[in-house]
Parts: structure tokens; C-alpha cells; sequence
């Protein structure tokens, strides 16, 4: 997948966010780069403000405007470009202005809000230490509002909104940290999968070709010793070479065969682990006869990429908590049955659905996906052929 580049070299360089700051977190995401700036719009209040005191747009709030504006925006733009560990300090250089222009700028509250959001992104040991670092802040700031006489109609909101919007946005962020940290350890579980699967599959073709060449190369040594003194016993030799060359090469096609085709077993192994590292309980339950006489392969593999691509959509969109995986005889059919008990909804059909479906009704079977508010049942029911 091909994500929005960071701004680079053409940009200067004290816009050229850190590897590691929100920015370059929304751009590896998938979030355009300019949507991180769209909460200067809550700015306006700094222009707004004036209309609702008694001094209105005078010289002081103008000088003082173009004195401060300009270095919250400086700091804004920091906050969304330093590392992280170094973020925090820019909220609370916007928390300092706030402070500091107070006495003579009430527009000046909107930079404390900015800034006690913006220490959101210091790596708290808790929550609740950035819970309580917000409240103090918002009584020093409504005993320093006080000392100057500010009425407690114009600072009783401000203790409130710092609360409900620093926390919802904290508990965002912590969010977006556990889906990052989530998608890791999917990809290293796929990594490892694939290791232990050309682990495997290199085991199975040095057991296979091994014996096979040594003899191919014995017998070939002996035919050319034996080409001039016994010519028949050559001609056996050349013979049994090709005779065993030919074992090998079917050998070959029919371990390959086996390499490309999706195998149920090892589909159900992947989704217990992406499922439960992702916290959700998984429950499959498989008939005991199936042990016994194995699917075709094109059954096997259809239905393998259908539990492939269940578990992936139910990843990606369910919200589940509990999972279930059933296979089973149904008469001369064989049943597929995927559970989730997510949030269900509309069944959008998209490339992954449709090629599941494809891949069903290739082997004369059919999907049937049913979506509520109790969540998701995928079930596929494939015919099998006469024993």
C-alpha cells in the first residue's frame, strides 16, 4: 500500500516532522498531512472573544493579536513536528502564553486549551496523572483569571472543556497507539509464518530430492564404467536412471501442488493466533470424520481461503469479542460455518467477498452471509464427490 509522502527536502526544515511526531504518525496511517491542521479552525474564539467584552476590538487586543498569534502558531506547528517526547514542551509554552497575557488579553484562553491538549501527547504513566495535571492547570488558571477580576461567567467553561476534549483526544491517541502496536504484531505473526513455511518447505524438498539425486548420480557414475565393458548393464543403468528421474519429477509437481494450494488446517491455525492476539476468544469446532477422508484439494483450498478471508474482514470491521469456527458434514456436502458476535450491519460486497464467493460457486457450493445486530455468520456449503 502506497501512503502520502512526508514532507521532505522541498519543505523547510522546521516543518519536516520527526519520525516519531503526530504528524508523521497521520501520514503513515493514511491520513492526509493538511488534516492536522484543521483544529486551527477552533481558533476563531480568539477573534470572537473580543465582541462579548467591554473593550472590543481595541489597539491593545490588536497589538497584542499580532504579537501573539503568530507565536501560537509557531508553537502549534511544533507540537505536530517535534518527537513526542519533546511535544508536550510546546503545550506548555502555549499554556505559558495563556498565562502570561492574561491580565490584558482574555482572548488569550483559547492558547490553554490548545496547550493542556497538546500535553496529551507527553507518555503519561497513567491517564489519571494527565487527568490530574489538567485539573490543577485549570484551577491556576481560574484563581490567576480571579486576581484580575475576570467575572466566573467567562472562565467557569474553560476547567470543563479542558477535561471532556483533553481526555477524549488522550484516549484517542491511546487508541490509535494500540491499533499501531496491534498491526505489528499482525505482521510479525505473518512473518514468522512465512519463515517456518520456507523452513518447511525446504525440508520437504531436501528429504524429497536428496535420496533421489544421490541415486541418480551413483547409477550415472556406474553406466559410464560399465558403457565400454558391458554395455547392457549400462543400458539398465541409463534406464533405471530415467525411470527414477521421472518418480522425482512427479514427486516434485505433487509437493508444489501442495505448496500452492491453501491448506484448512493451516488457515485455522493463523486465525486462533491473529484472532487472540487481537483479544478475541476463538472456538472451532470440526467433525471428527473429516480426520478420516480428507476434502479434495480444490474443496480444501476454496474453503481455506473462504475462513482466510472471514477473519480478515472480521479484523478489520466486526469489533468482536467471541469467534467460531465450525466444519462439518452436511449429508453429501461439507459446511463452513463462521461466527462473530460483532456489530454486524450492512454487507458492503467488496473484492474480498465477491472472490470468496467466485471461489465457492467454482466447486458447485454456495455462500450465504447473514448481518445483524448480534453480529456475523459466514457459511459455505460445497458438495462433495462420491467416495
Amino acid at each position: 500500500m502506497t501512503l502520502p509522502p512526508i514532507p521532505a527536502a522541498s519543505s523547510p526544515r522546521w516543518l519536516r516532522p520527526a519520525p516519531d511526531s503526530a504528524l508523521a504518525c497521520a501520514v503513515r496511517e493514511g491520513r492526509p498531512a493538511w488534516t492536522e491542521f484543521l483544529h486551527l479552525l477552533w481558533t476563531v474564539w480568539v477573534f470572537v472573544v473580543p465582541a462579548f467584552t467591554p473593550w472590543g476590538y481595541d489597539l491593545r487586543w490588536t497589538l497584542l493579536t499580532l504579537a501573539s498569534y503568530p507565536t501560537f502558531i509557531v508553537l502549534f506547528v511544533a507540537a505536530l513536528t517535534l518527537p513526542q517526547r519533546r511535544a508536550g514542551w510546546a503545550g506548555v509554552g502555549m499554556v505559558a502564553l495563556c498565562i502570561a497575557l492574561l491580565p490584558w488579553y482574555p482572548s488569550g484562553l483559547s492558547y490553554f486549551v490548545f496547550g493542556c491538549v497538546f500535553l496529551g501527547t507527553v507518555p503519561w504513566r497513567s491517564s489519571w496523572h494527565y487527568f490530574c495535571t489538567l485539573l490543577l492547570l485549570s484551577l491556576l488558571l481560574v484563581a490567576w483569571a480571579r486576581l484580575f477580576q475576570y467575572p466566573w461567567s467567562a472562565i467557569a467553561w474553560v476547567p470543563i472543556t479542558v477535561a471532556v476534549v483533553g481526555m477524549l483526544v488522550h484516549v484517542e491517541r491511546l487508541r490509535r497507539a494500540k491499533d499501531a502496536a496491534l498491526r505489528l504484531s499482525h505482521a510479525e505473526v505473518r512473518r514468522l509464518a512465512a519463515v517456518a513455511e520456507r523452513e518447511r518447505i525446504s525440508r520437504d524438498l531436501h528429504d524429497l530430492l536428496g535420496h533421489t539425486l544421490s541415486m541418480v548420480a551413483l547409477k550415472a557414475d556406474l553406466a559410464a564404467k560399465l558403457v565400454e565393458r558391458d554395455p547392457g548393464g549400462a543400458r539398465r543403468e541409463i534406464d533405471e536412471v530415467g525411470a527414477v528421474a521421472r518418480d522425482a519429477l512427479a514427486q516434485v509437481r505433487q509437493a508444489v501442488s501442495g505448496i500452492r494450494a491453501p491448506q484448512f488446517a493451516a488457515e485455522l491455525a493463523s486465525a486462533r493466533l491473529l484472532l487472540e492476539t487481537d483479544g478475541i476468544a476463538f472456538a472451532p469446532v470440526l467433525d471428527e470424520t473429516l480426520a478420516a477422508a480428507p476434502l479434495p484439494p480444490e474443496v480444501e483450498a476454496a474453503l481455506a481461503m473462504a475462513l482466510r478471508e472471514s477473519v480478515t474482514n472480521l479484523l478489520r470491521h466486526a469489533r468482536a469479542r467471541n469467534a467460531t469456527v465450525e466444519l462439518a458434514r452436511d449429508g453429501d456436502a461439507v459446511r463452513l460455518r463462521i461466527r462473530d458476535d460483532g456489530r454486524g450491519g450492512a454487507i458492503v460486497p467488496g473484492n474480498g467477498l465477491t472472490g470468496m464467493r467466485e471461489r465457492i460457486e467454482a466447486v458447485a457450493g454456495r455462500l450465504r452471509i447473514d448481518s445483524g445486530a448480534r453480529g456475523t455468520c459466514v457459511e459455505a456449503r460445497v458438495p462433495l464427490p462420491p467416495a
